[in-house]
Formats: C-alpha cells, sequence, structure tokens
C-alpha cells in the first residue's frame, strides 16, 4: 500500500509571485507590484533582501478581508497610482497572488481600466502576470513573468538589430555578469532578460536610489522581436517560453540550451556563440577552459567517488548533476519542489553516458522527504541552498551553498557557476569542502612537512 501524503513539512520550493518578484526587478526602472495582501510583499521582501543583501522595495494592493468580498480592484487601481507618485516608475509589474487568483479577479481587465481612467496621468507601461503560489513555483513564476514581459512589450516586429536575446533561468548577479562578458568576447551585444546584475548588487551611494539604476531597458525588450536570435536556458524548459514567443510571432531564431554549468554545457554555449558571431573561440577563453580542465585532472583524486545529493530549482540541479558527474562525483539523489517538470529526464541526459550510478530523480517533493531518503542513500556532501543547512548539521557532510536562496552566508549574490570561470570557482569550493571535512575528522588536523 502507498504511503499516503499528508502536508509540505519544509517546501522545496518558494510562491510564484517571488520569482515575478525577481524577474520585475531586471527591468530598468520596474516596480514590482503584489496584487494581494500586505503579508505577501513582506514575506518575498525579507527573503530577497537577505539573500542578495540590498534594499527592495515590493508593491503591494494590501487587501483585507471587505476586498476578498467585494473584489480588490479600488485597491489595485489605487496602489498604482501610489507607486506612480512616489517612484516615477517606467514599469509596474503586476503579479498576482492566491488571493486575488481565488476571488476572481480580473487583473488585464483592471488594469485596461485603468490606462483608460487615468491616461492624462502618462501611466507607466503596466505588465501583468497570473502567479498564484498554488499553481506552480518561483522558477514557474520567474518564466511566466518573462514570457508576459515579451508577450505584452514585444507588440510589433522591430527593426532588425544585431543583439541577441538571452533567457536565463534564475542565477547569481555574477553570473549574469560572466553572460556579458562571454558574448563581449565574441563582439555580441546580449539582451539578457532579465538582468538584475546591477539593481540587486549596486554600489555604495551617497544618496538612496528608490528605484536602482540598471535592468534590461524597456525599449531593448521591445526591439527583441528583431534580434538576431534567442538563448532559452536551461534543460527543463516549457514549451512556451520567451524564446518560442518570439520565433513563433517574429521569426527570432531560437536555441535551446542548457544552463552552461561545467565543462561541456559550457562547450554547447560556446559552439553556439562562435555559430551565431562567425568567430572562433577567442584565446582568452580557450585559456580559461585549459585552466578549468588542469584543475579538474588535479582535483579529481579528492573527489572521486564522493556521493552527492543535489537540490534545488530544477534547472539548477539539472545543471549541477552534468558538472559533479564530468569531474568524478555520484550524484545519488536530484531533487526539486517543481512538479512535471522534466527533470528526471533532462538529468539522465547529462549523466548516462559518465554517471557511475544511477541517479534517482524527485519531483515535487518537499526537504522532509528529501531527507528521508538521502539519510538512507549516505551522502558524503550535499549541493544547494541554506535550506539543506540542518540536515547537513545533522548528518556530519558538508553543504556547498549554491542556488535561492543563501540566507546564512554572506556573498550569495556573487557566487558564480556558469561558463568555465564559474566552473572552477564551483570545483575549487567543492574540493576545498571535502578536504575542510577529511581534516575536521582527522584526530592529528593538518600538517604539511
Amino acid at each position: 500500500m502507498a504511503e499516503s501524503y499528508v502536508s509540505t513539512t519544509n517546501a522545496c520550493k518558494l510562491c510564484t509571485p517571488l520569482g515575478a518578484a525577481l524577474a520585475f526587478k531586471g527591468v530598468q526602472g520596474a516596480v514590482p507590484f503584489l496584487h494581494g495582501s500586505q503579508g505577501c510583499a513582506t514575506y518575498m521582501r525579507r527573503y530577497v533582501i537577505s539573500h542578495f543583501r540590498e534594499p527592495v522595495d515590493i508593491a503591494s494592493s494590501a487587501l483585507g478581508e471587505k476586498h476578498a468580498v467585494y473584489g480588490g480592484g479600488p485597491n489595485l487601481k489605487q496602489g498604482i497610482l501610489n507607486v506612480m507618485k512616489k517612484y516615477s516608475p517606467a514599469l509596474v509589474g503586476v503579479a498576482s497572488t492566491c488571493l486575488t487568483e481565488t476571488i476572481g479577479d480580473d487583473v488585464p481587465m483592471l488594469l485596461a481600466e485603468f490606462r483608460r481612467e487615468f491616461s492624462d496621468l502618462n501611466p507607466p507601461e503596466l505588465v501583468h502576470v497570473s502567479t498564484p503560489s498554488y499553481m506552480g513555483t518561483h522558477t514557474d513564476g520567474w518564466r511566466n513573468t518573462v514570457l508576459s514581459l515579451t508577450r505584452q512589450l514585444c507588440t510589433e516586429t522591430s527593426q532588425a538589430n544585431e543583439t541577441v536575446n538571452v533567457f536565463p533561468t534564475l542565477c547569481s548577479c555574477e553570473d549574469l555578469r560572466i553572460f556579458k562578458a562571454m558574448f563581449r568576447e565574441y563582439g555580441l551585444t546580449p539582451v539578457i532578460l532579465p538582468d538584475y546584475s546591477d539593481t540587486l548588487d549596486g554600489p555604495a551611494l551617497a544618496e538612496y536610489e528608490p528605484i536602482p539604476a540598471g535592468g534590461t531597458p524597456i525599449a531593448a525588450i521591445k526591439a527583441m522581436s528583431g534580434a538576431t536570435a534567442s538563448l532559452d536556458l536551461g534543460r527543463c524548459l516549457p514549451k512556451d517560453t520567451a524564446g518560442a514567443d518570439l520565433e513563433t510571432r517574429f521569426g527570432v531564431d531560437n536555441l535551446r540550451l542548457g544552463m552552461p554549468m561545467g565543462l561541456r554545457e559550457s562547450d554547447a554555449m560556446h559552439h553556439a556563440l562562435s555559430r551565431i558571431s562567425g568567430k572562433d573561440m577567442p584565446k582568452h577563453i580557450v585559456q580559461q577552459r585549459g585552466r578549468l580542465v588542469d584543475a579538474l585532472v588535479d582535483g579529481h583524486k579528492y573527489v572521486s567517488g564522493a556521493r552527492a545529493v543535489v537540490y534545488g530549482e530544477e534547472d539548477l540541479v539539472a545543471g549541477l548533476a552534468s558538472f559533479l558527474t564530468e569531474v568524478g562525483i555520484d550524484v545519488v539523489l536530484a531533487a526539486t519542489g517543481s512538479e512535471k517538470c522534466g527533470l528526471d529526464s533532462a538529468v539522465r541526459e547529462v549523466t548516462e553516458d559518465l554517471g557511475r550510478v544511477e541517479t534517482e530523480v524527485r519531483m515535487g517533493v518537499d526537504f522532509h522527504e528529501i531527507a528521508e531518503r538521502a539519510g538512507q542513500l549516505k551522502p558524503d556532501l550535499l549541493v544547494g541552498h541554506s535550506k539543506g543547512y540542518r540536515y547537513a548539521r545533522e548528518w556530519n557532510i558538508p553543504l556547498v551553498r549554491v542556488g535561492f536562496p543563501v540566507h546564512d552566508r554572506f556573498g550569495a549574490q556573487r557566487i558564480a557557476t556558469l561558463g568555465y570561470t564559474g566552473a572552477q570557482q564551483m570545483f575549487d569550493r567543492i574540493v576545498n569542502a571535502v578536504l575542510d571535512k577529511r581534516q575536521a575528522d582527522s584526530p592529528v588536523g593538518y600538517g604539511y612537512q
């Protein structure tokens, strides 16, 4: 008899509108706006701020019990007016929540009414996205928001341009900077959506900026319909993505690649950039690749045969499974809170030619279930975000922190994972975590004669 499922104990996912808020933070001049209760915005600000260590404003329509009965339209309109008065935004990104989806607020209709009623105020761009948390994860909120941005802002064919659209899955600010540097090496101009490399990791300023500088310009988003190509990054993507949307409506060639984690996935990324640019891999990049290969040879003896449990967003997990397998680590469990996301086939594709053990893949699970199974598999290390700490502590094994959220360490927004340089840094961290564990367990510690 199958074990009955009771409830979520410790979710391996976050709220859908939180992903939307993060994506909107990557648009220049944008203010994320949650149509729902004040508590939703407060909860999400707490998570984002503790990870990125930056002040983050997320507006809210602040619905109460009355609005759950009579509808939240008036609060939504007044909230947008308040945001316009306080921030003068170029775009307000309106994400729905469980409450407003349940009561049935027609957000597109309400925003259309707002545009008509307040046309004399020259309202900002208004982009809406449906993000009830009972129908997805923060990854779904992220993807749906990026798709909504292209669908609602790219409404006509733009003049052909030399840019390349890049649609990454959730990654660090440092990884976005790695993307930009990577494209520059090939003489390409990327338009990354979203790009929060500055808005969520900015410099210290003498004066507080209500809307931090940076982000993908709205004009650049509208011009995506005339780009040379699009790159949809992630092995667990749904069919309906921003890249697919632009290809269907405007004929922009769309390439689907895994997130460039490790040697093989980074090779595939650079092959695509060479094809788009017509240029061979630059010497500087060849040297980066060579240094990574040298490091893998030097460090292989320390990690070969180690058993790892990997968890987090599905595309991060797929990328990490690929990378860990190619450096000789056995991924015994790959887990995500997302359901029916294709992680099983993605992990199989990136591990079957190198893996010595068959990776067990679990989707739609919480940490209680992950811990229950991982305890039986006896891993040597965990790789994922901060929520795995209590289990790493209980099992006395290292936790290599990566992904979102990382609350209990400093510099989470600068953790690099992508490209050859990101893989180099990740490998160094993993090897050193293993060495640190060996030294800590040794009765004599460490000495070098």
